[in-house]
């Protein structure tokens, strides 16, 4: 858990070297449904990169607050999921729900050009494991209210299923457009975590 942190972190730190170059380092490493499902656009693009960018996409990341979110709910959940799984299977486990995580946003968004970049739908892979896992663990939350911020432990059943809901509502466009954020690849790997966790 500690060394898929480190590799983030690592990487986001390559692309803040990569300056004017950066766009299209996404867009080669990044994960764009147009590129599976438009050939005009596919064809700029070797098998092998479209493979990689399977995989590539789960350790960018496009702001220091979106790595930061990520790499502190993985530090969270992360360490009790490998307690259980070994290392190996461990991150075999976190590689196949961020796959999971993509494909689930690529189906949905086939005519897309943006870039999908994140690690946050194999981190929810890993918090569907912990839901099955570890229902009775209590989470240490922030609930703010107004100015004041009130520290409350809920149970990781109650909180990672409001996580869940709130993520599935947003997917659906139920609370109106998703702006920028892949919800359905979230959906998709917390649901593929929970799937997974019973072949691992």
């Amino acid at each position: 858990n500690n060394s898929l942190i480190g590799i983030n972190v690592l990487l986001f730190l390559v692309q803040l070297t990569r300056g004017p170059d950066l766009d299209r380092f996404i867009y080669i490493y990044g994960l764009v449904p147009a590129r599976y499902s438009i050939p005009q656009i596919a064809g700029y693009f070797t098998t092998g990169q479209q493979i990689f960018s399977f995989i590539s996409f789960i350790f960018l990341h496009g702001s220091f607050w979106h790595l930061l979110g990520n790499m502190w709910s993985l530090y969270i959940f992360g360490d009790n999921v490998e307690d259980r799984l070994g290392p190996i299977r461990y991150a075999l486990f976190y590689l196949l729900c961020g796959i999971a995580s993509g494909l689930s946003h690529l189906i949905l968004n086939l005519q897309s050009n943006v870039p999908t970049i994140g690690a946050s739908g194999a981190v929810a892979g890993v918090m569907g494991a912990y839901f099955i896992s570890y229902p009775r663990a209590k989470i240490l939350t922030l609930i703010p209210i107004i100015f004041i911020p009130w520290f409350v432990e809920i149970s990781a059943f109650f909180f990672l299923a409001i996580w869940f809901l709130f993520q599935f509502i947003r997917a659906a466009g139920i609370l109106g457009g998703g702006g920028a954020i892949a919800w359905w690849a979230h959906v998709g790997g917390f649901l593929a975590g929970m799937l997974l966790l019973m072949f691992f």
